[in-house]
């Protein structure tokens, strides 16, 4: 609580007392960032919660918030993910000279990524970055001093959940479970055992007639204008009937009667 007469200290006050030049205004990329690989999906990590934290940080030094920037359900491993990438591109076109995350692991978990940008890219830049909970802050010198080991640390996490993630799959597979997320054409998932795969009775005639048009010595042009002459739907497009998502590409270049246009 702010004592009485007393002018609360913010982090911007500390830094200008201690000599640093920092600039007179701060526009703020906050980051925030939740994967699978971040372990159980705990409340404390969610992107609300980081959105919060990240927030009120801002509200009690004084920053000014550009934008808010987020990543659900991408690896830190990764860095080619959208919103990090819009996020440089303000920083290349000067908009944004401070990025805050929650921690450092929220920035990325590839410790030699992470560490260029951290230590050669936002300096190049004249970004000032913090990590909050890991109490890093690039204007103070002796804060970074552990950074290329917490670096070290978050991407030897990252390939332990992996390692974890893949044992568990290949035991399942291993005990004849199925474990892909989408089921092969001519297949489907059992309703209430998604480890199991039945026969989709609509899809298996058509697979039975591929096999048939091959058996009888057709060659896979040919089986492709038979099937396409029967109008019958190809695999994306069926899968998109049935409600499953991410099989649009079918219809990316807005042709007619591309949903029954099978290739060789």
């Amino acid at each position: 609580m702010e004592q009485q007469g007393n002018k609360k200290n913010t982090t911007t006050d500390y830094f200008k007392s201690e000599g640093f030049v920092l600039p007179e205004f701060y526009s703020a990329a906050i980051y925030a960032r939740f994967s699978k690989d971040d372990g159980q999906s705990y409340d404390s990590s969610s992107i609300e919660t980081q959105k919060m934290m990240l927030e009120k940080y801002c509200r009690d030094n004084g920053y000014k918030v550009h934008d808010f920037y987020k990543e659900d359900g991408y690896t830190g491993l990764n860095f080619d993910r959208p919103d990090f990438q819009r996020m440089l591109s303000d920083i290349e076109n000067g908009i944004v000279n401070l990025v805050i995350t929650k921690d450092l692991s929220r920035l990325g978990r590839d410790y030699i990524q992470t560490g260029y940008y951290t230590e050669i890219y936002f300096a190049d830049k004249n970004i000032r970055y913090i990590a909050i909970s890991d109490g890093v802050d690039t204007a103070k010198a002796d804060s970074s001093d552990f950074m290329p080991f917490k670096n070290i640390f978050n991407n030897m996490y990252s390939k332990d959940i992996s390692r974890k993630v893949k044992a568990a799959k290949r035991q399942r597979a291993y005990h004849g479970m199925f474990i892909n997320p989408q089921a092969p054409y001519g297949y489907k998932k059992e309703p209430t055992n998604k480890n199991k795969l039945i026969i989709d009775d609509d899809a298996a005639q058509t697979v039975k007639e591929i096999f048939r048009l091959s058996l009888e010595g057709k060659g896979n042009t040919l089986i492709a204008k038979a099937i396409t002459a029967k109008r019958v739907l190809v695999p994306s497009a069926y899968k998109t009937l049935q409600g499953l998502k991410g099989f649009g590409h079918f219809n990316k270049e807005g042709k007619a009667d591309c949903e029954y246009k099978w290739s060789y």
